[in-house]
């Protein structure tokens, strides 16, 4: 039995993975594997299913990758989303180690690619993702900042505030008096 690997933009969360895996299963295919920005499928896709299943992920606001650079940018996201969002923030590794060893590519290439087809550094991104999950830990307002700076591996509370500061225009307690909700989708950051 053929398999075919799907490569998806814009898959940032748990429930992204049920929305396409719901989207695949209504065009009546079978899957083996899904992944942030990944499917593997039984079967291989003819070219009606695949114009369906385009069609269908272009409304909801995914979209199907298919040459290679795009594919290996969306990991990179995926992999930083991941990381930063879902817990998998391991104190011991560093995110260029992290990419390269999942990418199976040197990170000054990673580095590069990224640069040039986002128009923005992977640390430039990784930054905006951090402080994407600051403003929902400082929306949920469960804990304080400090447990915030240690939780997301910041150095110490002031490099938290500043980086946060030069990100948003305003600190983070005032951040936390703003009543407007102020943050962004995680596939727009």
């Amino acid at each position: 039995m053929t398999m075919t690997k799907l490569y998806i933009k814009n898959m940032v969360c748990d429930r992204c993975i049920m929305v396409v895996q719901n989207e695949i299963c209504k065009v009546g295919i079978g899957i083996k594997d899904i992944q942030l920005g990944e499917v593997t499928l039984e079967k291989e896709l003819s070219d009606e299913e695949r114009l369906v299943l385009d069609a269908r992920l272009t409304e909801l606001g995914f979209v199907l990758i298919d040459n290679k650079k795009s594919r290996i940018i969306e990991k990179i996201k995926n992999i930083i989303i991941h990381y930063i969002h879902y817990g998998a923030n391991d104190t011991k590794s560093n995110l260029s180690n992290i990419l390269s060893t999942e990418l199976h590519h040197d990170y000054s290439y990673l580095s590069n690619l990224f640069s040039e087809e986002e128009g923005t550094t992977i640390e430039k991104y990784s930054i905006a993702q951090r402080i994407e999950k600051v403003k929902e830990l400082l929306v949920y307002d469960e804990l304080s900042l400090s447990e915030i700076a240690y939780r997301l591996n910041y150095s110490s509370l002031g490099y938290l505030s500043n980086q946060f500061k030069k990100v948003t225009g305003v600190t983070p307690s005032r951040f936390k008096q703003i009543k407007e909700n102020k943050r962004k989708p995680l596939d727009k950051v």
